[in-house]
């Protein structure tokens, strides 16, 4: 049975409404533009050339060939970049390539054929290296160094070893030995998890213009304007000031839009030509030369004693970072265990580069691939210890006042209230029949975050208002943040006009990412129309000739608070600005602090076919705290893409490298993302327990639901068929083999 329920805990006017979005009518009619539709008159076209190796020596780049076909305008390498650091090395490789796909030039020419051709044209005399592209292999003694220059921190303290491990760290407390000497039942286990990729379906893009004046103009899809303009300030060694990023729509992100990549190559080549520069990815640049998440390899061991209490907790979390240090494991660290109180924790960190491209974030990065282990251990300990999955979480469940292993105390969360939703929903007391069919159960946190956010408001003479803010919209936001505006000023949302400023019509936003935008930016649209509220209310005393204190905004009219004929409604008073004192408008910048972190539980039931290792998902319930569900149909839209791509995380999706460290599956009909036909009908359940750091109660929902799937498909299998799975993905022939090893076959 699907199951799509709100559990509220106010009603409010316009918040927790279902409205139509604003930007419906032109995405669905093609009018929307994209960064590949930008367009300009006497626009060049750039294509990158791309390392055939994961790990080379760049001995020399000729271009002479191609700088001599007719219709090239330009060719660059890393020697044009203004500065030489790790950032710019990203951009295009200098000394070494170090993966597949790395860049190594672009050109531009006067259309993509003849730029493509182009590439052909250029010699690049490379000195092959030997590859290491698993995160085990590049901890060994004796694997090829990557970075050569890097050093290992470790614990906090800067070495002289030089090694592929970048950074190992450790977040522990209370006495590890001593609560494993509590423990009745200790469950120990080891994970590998693959390499997988955000697969949105609009590959990267940027568009650029370099003026004679100076000044740099960026068209492009992105997650963040503004992260944008401060990447390229520093690879191209120029003010934020001279950098203007025009942020267009976008086909989906998921974290992995975050990153530069075609945006300083395309601009540099504006300053070589003198024209405006437009490149593209195709699919297989996408897969091999953009940031997919982190592969892995975790050790976890937890204790309980016989009363069902986890008395200690430990896990070692190595994640691999591409060719360049910076992967999720911190993160990961820091809510491999947070779904749970537990006195005695101990938890490594690795930071390890490999011979693939670097990563980038892929919602709530780092907390999915440590819940996979985590979350199956504690299920584990449960079926032990012969206690129901969901009371055995229920009754180490973290809670206000619990610490964290990296040290922050939860205020008020919403843990608990998930899992009894969890074991009142219709899902979990409805009974599964038949063979091979198994229930898994498994919860996620993530933390959220505030940061940066403004927006502006004007109000238009016929009672509607202008919203500009800095957010890029991917799920819904113009809608959230403009019902927050809305919900103050007492009009409807249909009222509000939103759209996404850039980087020069809008105050500093940080990036769409990190379940901030609801909340952060949506807090701007509210300051700032309490703000509109306070000189409307000004206005109409004005005209009243009465105290501003004696008049209120209510539902959205104005009224004296002792006199029934002065009142006039937001749309009256709108209309009598110009006449009475001009237009009204505000902007407000804000850095919210009180974000507060956002759990989730989730229940799947499969089917596992014994003679294949086939898995199909039976039925799926999400349960998740919002906060405060600004637009339940965003909200449930966010939790079900989650668990969507938390099912192909499971069961399918990796990235398969050869033995020289080349992508084997570049695209979408080889890197098996689930479809419609893969997938139930996905119930979701929204616990609303009011975040009190935002005005609303809002807690970020975004990235929270990928967290569990993993873990609770691991642990419906293992009920289904008995057999504990240990690695990402959980594909066909793994659980074959898995079920023939118990078997004994």
């Amino acid at each position: 049975m699907v199951q799509n329920v709100v559990l509220s805990n106010t009603d409010y006017k316009v918040v927790g409404t279902r409205p139509i979005r604003h930007d419906g009518t032109d995405k669905v009619t093609g009018r929307a533009k994209y960064g590949a539709d930008f367009e300009s008159s006497g626009m060049l076209y750039a294509k990158v050339l791309r390392s055939p190796h994961a790990h080379a020596r760049i001995k020399s780049i000729d271009a002479s060939r191609a700088l001599a076909l007719s219709g090239v305008r330009a060719v660059i390498t890393a020697e044009d970049m203004p500065v030489d650091n790790a950032a710019s090395r990203k951009v295009l490789a200098r000394d070494k390539a170090l993966y597949k796909g790395h860049p190594v030039a672009a050109v531009a020419a006067t259309s993509a054929h003849i730029a493509e051709n182009a590439l052909a044209l250029i010699n690049v005399d490379y000195e092959v290296l030997t590859a290491a592209t698993e995160v085990r292999d590049a901890m060994r003694e004796d694997a090829p160094l990557i970075q050569e220059e890097q050093t290992t921190n470790e614990l906090g303290e800067t070495t002289d070893k030089h090694s592929n491990i970048a950074t190992h760290f450790r977040y522990e407390q209370g006495d590890l030995d001593q609560g494993f000497a509590a423990a009745d039942v200790i469950v120990e286990r080891e994970f590998n998890t693959a390499t997988v990729h955000q697969g949105y379906i609009e590959p990267q893009n940027g568009a650029a213009m370099w003026n004679a004046d100076g000044n740099l103009t960026i068209w492009t899809s992105t997650q963040g304007a503004f992260v944008v303009r401060d990447a390229l300030a520093g690879v191209l060694d120029m003010p934020v000031s001279r950098i203007k990023v025009v942020p267009m729509e976008i086909g989906g992100g998921f974290g992995g839009k975050i990153p530069i990549y075609l945006e300083p190559l395309t601009a540099l080549l504006s300053k070589k030509t003198g024209a405006s520069v437009k490149s593209a990815m195709t699919r297989a640049e996408v897969f091999e030369a953009t940031g997919p998440t982190s592969g892995s390899y975790m050790k976890v061991k937890m204790g309980a004693d016989n009363s069902g209490k986890i008395v200690a907790a430990e896990a070692y979390l190595a994640f691999d970072a591409g060719a360049f240090p910076g992967s999720p494991v911190t993160a990961g660290a820091q809510c491999a265990f947070a779904c749970y109180e537990i006195e005695n924790a101990r938890v490594d960190g690795y930071d390890v580069v490999v011979n693939k491209p670097a990563v980038a974030a892929y919602r709530a990065p780092g907390a999915p691939i440590a819940a996979f282990a985590c979350e199956t251990v504690v299920d584990e300990l449960a079926g032990k210890l012969g206690i129901d999955p969901i009371e055995f979480r229920a009754r180490n469940a973290s809670k206000e006042g619990t610490r964290r292993v990296d040290g922050p105390v939860f205020p008020r969360i919403g843990n608990i209230e998930c899992l009894e939703a969890a074991r009142d929903s219709d899902h979990y007391k409805s009974r599964l029949e038949g063979p091979n069919r198994g229930r898994g159960v498994a919860s996620g946190f993530w933390f959220n975050i505030g940061l940066a956010s403004s927006a502006s408001i004007g109000v238009n003479a016929d009672g509607t208002i202008t919203l500009v803010e800095g957010s890029t919209d991917i799920g819904g936001t113009r809608a959230s943040i403009a019902m927050q505006a809305a919900e103050v000023l007492g009009i409807a949302a249909e009222d509000v006009h939103p759209s996404v400023g850039d980087t020069d019509s809008v105050g500093y936003t940080f990036l769409t990412g990190g379940s901030r935008t609801t909340f952060a930016t949506g807090w701007a649209a509210y300051e700032c129309a309490q703000d509109i509220k306070n000189k409307m209310i000004d206005r109409a005393a004005t005209i009243w000739e009465v105290d501003k204190a004696d008049v209120d905004l209510v539902d959205g009219v104005f009224q004296h608070q002792s006199d029934p004929d002065l009142k006039m409604t937001f749309k009256e008073l709108s209309g009598r600005l110009a006449g009475s004192g001009g237009p009204i408008s505000s902007q407000v910048s804000v850095d919210p602090r009180g974000a507060g972190g956002a759990f989730a539980t989730h229940i799947v039931d499969v089917e596992v076919d014994p003679e294949t290792g086939k898995v199909d998902i039976l039925n799926y319930t999400a349960v998740q705290d919002a906060g405060k569900a600004i637009h339940p149909s965003y909200v449930e839209g966010q939790i079900q893409g989650g668990v969507v791509q938390g099912i192909g995380w499971a069961l399918n999706e990796e990235y398969f490298m050869d033995r020289e460290g080349r992508m084997a599956n570049s695209s979408f009909l080889d890197y098996r993302m689930p479809t419609s036909l893969d997938l139930p009908m996905i119930g979701t359940v929204i616990v609303e327990v009011a975040n009190p750091g935002h005005p609303y109660g809002v807690r970020g929902v975004g990235e929270v639901p990928i967290v569990p799937p993993m873990a609770a498909v691991a642990n419906a299998i293992h009920d289904a068929v008995g057999v504990r799975m240990d690695q990402l993905p959980m594909s066909p022939g793994a659980v074959l083999d898995a079920v023939l090893e118990k078997n004994g076959s």
